[in-house]
C-alpha cells in the first residue's frame, strides 16, 4: 500500500495525514510490523497475525489488551502504590476484576473456555466446578485425553493445537516451568 493509499484508507483528518503517518510508519517499521518497499508498505509475518481474517489472528487479544478496562489500571499505578487497594484494577475501577466483570455485561458473556494443552484437566475441572454455567473443554493430544471422563460442563477433546483449536469464547494457555537438576 502506498503512503497516499494508506492515508486515504484511514479514518483520519487528511490534513494531518502524510507527515504524521510517515512518522508513525517509521516506528511501526522499526518494530517489525511492516517493511517499506519501492511501491509502499508491505506486511511482515508479524503483521499478518493482526489481520482480521487470518486463522491465527491475535487481533482480538490486542483489542482486549488495549480496552480502557484493562489499560486504566496502568494509569493508576502511582495512586495504587500510595493507597491500600488490593490491585491497580481496584484503584482504577473501584472494585476487584472479577467483581467488576460480574457487573459489566460486556465482560459477562463468557459461555465457553478451552484449556489448550490442559493435560488431565486439573485447572479446567476447578474452573468448571466454580462456574457450572461455563462449558469447559480440555484440548490436548489424543493419547493424553484418551479415556478421560468429562462431566456435565467438562469435556475432553483430542487434537493438535498447531493445526487448529476448538472454537470458544476464551482460550486458557498455561506456562509450566521446568527445573533442571
Amino acid at each position: 500500500m502506498t503512503p497516499s493509499d494508506l492515508v486515504n484508507a484511514l479514518p483520519i483528518n487528511k490534513s494531518k495525514g502524510h507527515d504524521c503517518i510517515d512518522r508513525l510508519m517509521r516506528i511501526i517499521i522499526h518494530a517489525g510490523f511492516f517493511t517499506q518497499g519501492e511501491e509502499g508498505y508491505l506486511l511482515t509475518p508479524t503483521s499478518c497475525l493482526l489481520l482480521k481474517n487470518e486463522p491465527l489472528s491475535l487481533a482480538p487479544f490486542v483489542q482486549a489488551q488495549l480496552d480502557p478496562i484493562l489499560m486504566n489500571p496502568w494509569h493508576s499505578l502511582g495512586e495504587w502504590f500510595a493507597n491500600g487497594d488490593s490491585t491497580p484494577f481496584a484503584t482504577a475501577h473501584g472494585k476487584p476484576l472479577f467483581e467488576y466483570a460480574g457487573d459489566d455485561p460486556r465482560l459477562n458473556r463468557l459461555k465457553s473456555l478451552v484449556d489448550v494443552g490442559g493435560g488431565i484437566g486439573t485447572v479446567a475441572k476447578a474452573i468448571s466446578n466454580a462456574f457450572p454455567q461455563l462449558k469447559c473443554s480440555v484440548f490436548d493430544l489424543p493419547h493424553v485425553v484418551e479415556g478421560l471422563e468429562g462431566g456435565k460442563n467438562l469435556s475432553y477433546i483430542g487434537g493438535d493445537m498447531f493445526k487448529s483449536v476448538p472454537s470458544t469464547d476464551a482460550i486458557l494457555l498455561k506456562v509450566k516451568e521446568f527445573s533442571t537438576i
